[in-house]
């Protein structure tokens, strides 16, 4: 494999700075960029960019997405041969009261985006996409040829719309374009407004858990570094004759348990009894995910298959050291 030059948007998040890192400890030229927004903490992003990305001296640029003359300085100044686009706003109950974030972020963002790998002529385009985009359905696993019109939340929408335009990319301007369907990431250095990371802050401080439908929903949980392996796989993958020149791929443990029992394994590693709080479903919450990742596994030879437990055991030994400072 030749040395890339690889542009990756949200560097300074919880994927992205894996990923970046991971990108340039395998010897390709890695360019990060990152809006540092205060959607959470912005000590976080930047701490991530100091202990992941610093050491590898991997710079990350700070960047609106939306806004397309900063863009399109960036793509020049860069020039990427390919990119990797993990910006995105996220969170879907943040997207029912701040609807606005995701149109600019997530919709004018990436359509910023995709005309800068056009015009650019990048040679691959590798974009997050999510398991929200499957809405609430009855059968599992999730496949990635079953129709995805029916999104429950704005975010899923937006991430649906994603998938749309670059297959408009796709077959207008040849844009070879391939989007990841990311199931339930979880792992040290996270967000702290997903579940897990907000279930580990309240375990530890005594704090009650909001448990939605009973702690019954079911999740892919799939740890972050198998995440990051099958995006860096196929960020790095050649075209083959056979392949589309857009093509959607699932990345999940295809492994779900109930949140209940992941609050259990969670709260047993933190040696805490967790004081939970029952609460119905919230809209834009599905009941189920789970991944077929038969696809991936083709394609580029891996899947995810990090045991929760495992994960788990990682994230708590994070955590604990980054609570204490």
């Amino acid at each position: 494999m030749n040395t890339q030059r690889i542009l990756v948007t949200g560097a300074a998040g919880f994927i992205g700075s894996h990923v970046a890192a991971r990108l340039r400890a395998a010897g390709h030229d890695v360019v990060g960029c990152d809006n540092f927004n205060d959607y959470y903490a912005p000590a976080l992003k930047h701490a991530r960019v100091r202990a992941l990305l610093g050491p590898l001296e991997v710079p990350c640029e700070h960047v609106e997405l939306a806004d397309r003359t900063q863009l399109r300085r960036l793509f020049d100044q860069v020039a990427p041969t390919r990119v990797v686009h993990l910006a995105a706003q996220a969170g879907v109950r943040y997207s029912l009261t701040h609807p606005e974030q995701y149109v600019q972020s997530n919709l004018v963002g990436f359509g910023n985006v995709l005309e800068g790998a056009r015009s650019c002529k990048v040679e691959h385009l590798v974009y997050a996409s999510s398991s929200s985009v499957y809405g609430e359905r009855a059968g599992t696993p999730f496949r990635e040829d079953q129709l995805t019109d029916h999104p429950v939340s704005l975010y899923a929408a937006t991430k649906k719309a994603n998938e749309v335009m670059a297959e408009s990319y796709s077959q207008v301007h040849r844009l070879r374009a391939t989007g990841l369907r990311f199931f339930t990431v979880y792992g040290p250095w996270g967000r702290p407004d997903m579940a897990y990371f907000s279930f580990a802050e309240k375990i530890t401080a005594g704090e009650s858990l909001p448990v939605f439908a009973d702690g019954k929903l079911k999740r892919d949980f799939t740890y972050v570094d198998d995440v990051v392996e099958g995006v860096v796989r196929m960020a790095l993958t050649e075209p083959r004759s056979q392949d589309r020149t857009h093509e959607i791929f699932n990345i999940g443990n295809h492994s779900p348990v109930t949140v209940l029992h992941f609050i259990e394994v969670l709260a047993k590693l933190l040696g805490e009894r967790p004081r939970l709080q029952f609460l119905p479903m919230q809209p834009g919450d599905v009941s189920v995910t789970c991944a077929d990742v038969s696809k991936l596994r083709d394609r580029v030879g891996f899947e995810p298959a990090t045991p929760l437990q495992t994960g788990l055991e990682r994230f708590v030994a994070w955590f604990r050291q980054w609570k204490n400072g």
